[in-house]
């Protein structure tokens, strides 16, 4: 659901980390400690990996010490920010064959780019490639969902003037979603520039907002010893 879905959706990132989305149940919680047991994964940071924690939100974080893995981060969570439970990322999944070695399943590309919508710096540029890179992929006989997709998440103002001058129809129902949009529709570049920077400061406070009490537990867990 991070750095390594993105490189499968063909936004090439470099990522050392493996970020896996999880369904929580005492069930799957020991079929992934029986995984990290046989990984040699030890727990790096709080909280240990526990059911009550990764309800509330809280990831959790393992680094590998195994040969064949030797230092690969692997970080757990079952609630994404801005995404729906899990049952519905499952549903709305995607399955990408890597030949040779598996099928894997990764969030849909609308799930990824919502659960990208971070405080963080790096995650903004590659929301844009994201979009981008599917653009390219899919822009011959693109769906009307596709095209609506594309109008809600691009970040990207030439490509976006482009996407409502070909698909004009389509621009009304997605406007009242996403209101930057109108500026569109009157062609104002910069404006849309302006407003697509707004659009993510807005998302970044409202990600800091989210995390503030999660970590104010952890700390308190980090003194408490």
């Amino acid at each position: 659901m991070g750095g390594q879905a993105c490189i499968l959706y063909g936004a090439a990132e470099f990522s050392r980390d493996i970020d896996i989305a999880l369904l929580c149940s005492e069930e799957n919680l020991n079929k992934l400690r029986s995984a990290l047991h046989e990984l040699q994964g030890e727990q790096v940071f709080y909280p240990p990996l526990d059911e009550k924690f990764l309800q509330k939100g809280h990831a959790c974080h393992f680094r590998c010490r195994h040969p064949e893995a030797c230092g690969l981060r692997i970080d757990i969570l079952s609630i994404l920010r801005g995404c729906e439970r899990f049952p519905k990322l499952w549903e709305r999944r995607e399955i990408i064959d890597l030949p040779g070695l598996a099928a894997v399943p990764v969030l849909s590309l609308p799930d990824l780019i919502l659960a990208k919508k971070t405080q963080r710096d790096k995650d903004w540029p590659m929301i844009r490639r994201l979009v981008e890179a599917d653009y390219d992929r899919n822009q011959e006989n693109p769906s009307s969902e596709k095209v609506r997709f594309w109008m809600r998440e691009c970040r990207t103002p030439s490509l976006l003037l482009k996407i409502v001058e070909k698909y004009p129809d389509l621009l009304d129902i997605e406007e009242s979603a996403r209101p930057l949009l109108a500026l569109v529709k009157n062609r104002q570049e910069e404006e849309i520039a302006a407003a697509l920077f707004k659009e993510q400061e807005e998302e970044r406070a409202k990600d800091r907002e989210y995390w503030l009490p999660l970590r104010r537990e952890l700390e308190a867990m980090r003194l408490k010893g």
